[in-house]
């Protein structure tokens, strides 16, 4: 696949990635399955992937500030 940004090759990896919940809420996903470019960076989220992350999302407790969660397949 390439990269729809610069045309590079892009590769499935599993990264750390922050997601905005609300005004006071971040929450970090620990190694989720990415498609990511080798040449700018920018990813992709399969359609399975994404939804799994909504539904992680809005189970979570949004009182604290920053929360970590570990995806999990």
């Amino acid at each position: 696949m390439k990269c729809h940004v610069c045309g590079s090759k892009m590769r499935a990896i599993n990264t750390d990635l922050p997601f905005k919940v609300n005004d006071t809420t971040i929450i970090i996903m620990k190694d989720l399955p990415v498609i990511q470019c080798d040449g700018c960076s920018e990813y992709l989220l399969d359609d399975p992937v994404l939804k799994r992350v909504d539904a992680i999302i809005e189970k979570a407790d949004t009182e604290a500030e920053l929360k970590i969660i570990r995806y999990a397949a």
